[in-house]
């Protein structure tokens, strides 16, 4: 008699572990369904407070509340078996002190299960990164262009362009490595500098706008498959599902006009 194989979720030390080796695959997903897609490529899904922009219409990411990121972060975790869930946590809810991102944090990795969260900063959150992997919270970082902070940046502006910025980039890479972060997201930055810190630093890269010279890759699910129309132009389309969905919806308004639908008979029997 065959015994059932159980399957095991990739774990926080077998990413950090992938450091100079094959390539990570990670995506996005806010949603149950599209988690169990994606659970069978991915080694780790984010549940990313891009959400706030790709699901619920807002301008940037400042405003999502930590409820929301829960519940949606609730719902990749039902979907999937295989790969690490990682959860962001949004603007406001770790940047005050060490001791507030713990509570919040935690709250998040009771009521998800998720296997970790991310934060956004460099040498301004080593500290609060030190804390929370100190008490059994699995970090990883995020550097470079980071989105909660664009109205100080400026807007979604790629880092790296001018040499002298480098040296606070590769700095702040560092700071979160040493700190105890598992792996660091390196988002809208020049190739060259990716590179230098991927290979100065001990943990995974993950690129997002960052280059092939990373230790792996992300990307908003519905920018890779054609669902925003103001994709970022580093994105790789792969799927075009706006139009498809558009066919479909008004095929089905179509057949709605018409009373195309199958009988009583021909569903019931």
């Amino acid at each position: 008699m065959s015994q059932e194989t159980r399957i095991r979720r990739t774990t926080v030390p077998q990413i950090a572990a992938r450091k100079g080796g094959e390539p990570i695959v990670s995506l996005t997903s806010y949603h149950a369904h599209t988690a169990a897609i994606v659970d069978r490529h991915a080694d780790f899904i984010l549940v990313g407070d891009s959400l706030g922009m790709v699901m619920h219409g807002m301008e940037t990411t400042v405003g999502v509340p930590l409820e929301l990121m829960i519940m949606h972060g609730r719902a990749v975790v039902r979907g999937t078996k295989k790969a690490l869930i990682v959860v962001d946590m949004p603007f406001g809810t770790y940047e005050e002190s060490p001791n507030m991102a713990f509570r919040n944090a935690a709250k998040v990795m009771k009521e998800t299960g998720c296997g970790a969260v991310k934060l956004e900063g460099g040498a301004r959150m080593a500290e609060t990164i030190r804390f929370l992997t100190e008490r059994g919270i699995p970090v990883m970082a995020h550097t470079g262009l980071t989105p909660q902070s664009s109205h100080v940046m400026g807007g979604f502006k790629t880092q790296g362009r001018n040499e002298e910025t480098w040296a606070s980039h590769i700095d702040d890479a560092r700071a979160v490595a040493e700190a105890g972060a598992f792996a660091v997201v390196l988002e809208g930055m020049v190739e060259p500098l990716a590179a230098k810190i991927t290979k100065d630093i001990a943990i995974p890269t993950i690129g997002i706008g960052a280059s092939v010279e990373c230790d792996g890759q992300i990307l908003v699910l519905e920018d890779m498959l054609g669902l925003n129309p103001w994709t970022p132009k580093f994105v790789k389309v792969y799927g075009q599902l706006g139009p498809m969905i558009e066919q479909a919806v008004e095929a089905y308004a179509a057949d709605v006009r018409t009373r195309a639908f199958p009988t009583e008979d021909e569903v019931y029997r």
